[in-house]
């Protein structure tokens, strides 16, 4: 309630300098693309936002989404800042945007900091591993004892073969890492086919795929997931309450004892707090429009309160997601994509080293 709450103020203040001119997307058409391959969590995501974002945009323009995928999400980025039209006619639905480019600013074509903001939202991902994983696996302790894992990731650089390589290492879990499947549903059909042991996905992919159709047969079984975290405290994300997993720091404490720590720890929670806080970026490139920006800022915020995406999003995903939005948004942002070079030289480093 408090959330709805807010979300309508947030539309009446947001709405106040559009409401004396005519719809800036009367009459035209709009563009939403993604970063990751059709059938992933991202592009689940993405679709239910244009699907339901349409009605809330004045003008009522048609959405067209476009999925742009490869180097952990970096292609379908670098395509909207370079290539896009700015003339508002295109926006993205980013996941890893942010984590990406404060890790390797070099390789955005455009610096990711003049992209127009117009929102993002904090994720989380499950991780999961196959019951057969010798000796068996019956409950995600027994990931302590499992020989010969492969874990599979997107990409050297992606933020979630990080997390993965991040989590095991601090087990202490021998494993064998494998990347290069470009999407999740790839990565999860490698599972499926045994090809890998272990991945993670963020809630869409989990609970409208992994669980109903892997966890609930028994092929696979859920160990643990990254919890929220602003850079003092860890907090539960709202699809995972009530779950019987656990967050990879108390899983962590079940099974080791003690806390976590070390540089690799540091990464991990670098990571959390830049790139879990916005895992999802919905941006337009460079120069786009001020009328188009705030029309669309508008309808994300009246996004937040629609009741038909809640339902529809909760029955796909178990979730609802929350927009954080505003005039704001671009200093917000902004002001985000930062990390130590400390930090950056270990976690490229690391990532490059690909063991």
């Amino acid at each position: 309630m408090l959330r709805a709450a807010l979300a309508i103020g947030m539309v009446g203040a947001l709405a106040v300098s559009a409401a004396a001119q005519e719809p800036f997307y009367k009459g035209k058409r709009l563009t939403l693309v993604v970063n990751f391959a059709a059938g992933g969590p991202t592009d689940i995501e993405g679709r239910l936002l244009a699907k339901h974002i349409a009605k809330h945009i004045d003008g009522q323009p048609q959405i067209i989404v476009q999925n742009k995928d490869g180097a952990g999400g970096l292609v379908g980025t670098n395509f909207v800042g370079e290539v896009g039209p700015r003339d508002g006619s295109m926006f993205g639905y980013f996941t890893g945007a942010a984590w990406k480019y404060v890790m390797e600013p070099d390789k955005h074509i455009v610096d990711f900091r003049a992209y127009e903001f117009i929102g993002f939202q904090p994720g989380t991902a499950v991780y999961y591993i196959r019951s057969d994983t010798p000796p068996g696996i019956k409950n995600a302790a027994d990931l302590m004892k499992a020989q010969g894992v492969v874990a599979g990731g997107l990409a050297l650089e992606s933020s979630k073969d990080l997390l993965i390589r991040a989590t095991l290492e601090l087990l202490g879990v021998p494993h064998k890492y494998i990347t290069g499947f470009r999407s999740s549903v790839n990565a999860r059909l490698a599972v499926q086919r045994g090809e890998i042991h272990l991945h993670s996905e963020s809630t869409p992919g989990y609970f409208s795929v992994v669980e109903p159709s892997m966890v609930k047969t028994g092929a696979v079984v859920p160990l643990y997931y990254d919890p929220y975290y602003d850079g003092v405290k860890f907090t539960v994300p709202p699809a995972l309450e009530g779950s019987s997993v656990l967050p990879f720091q108390e899983f962590y404490r079940k099974v080791r004892g003690g806390e976590p720590s070390g540089p690799l720890w540091d990464a991990y929670r670098t990571n959390l707090a830049i790139d879990s806080a916005m895992l999802r970026t919905v941006a337009m490139p460079p120069g786009a429009p001020a009328a188009a920006q705030a029309a669309l800022r508008v309808a994300l915020a009246r996004l937040n309160a629609d009741k038909e995406y809640a339902a529809d999003t909760m029955k796909a995903m178990q979730f609802v997601p929350f927009y954080e939005t505003g005039d704001d948004i671009n200093a917000r942002v902004r002001r985000a994509l930062t990390v130590s070079p400390e930090v950056r030289t270990f976690v490229n480093n690391y990532m490059r080293s690909g063991k």
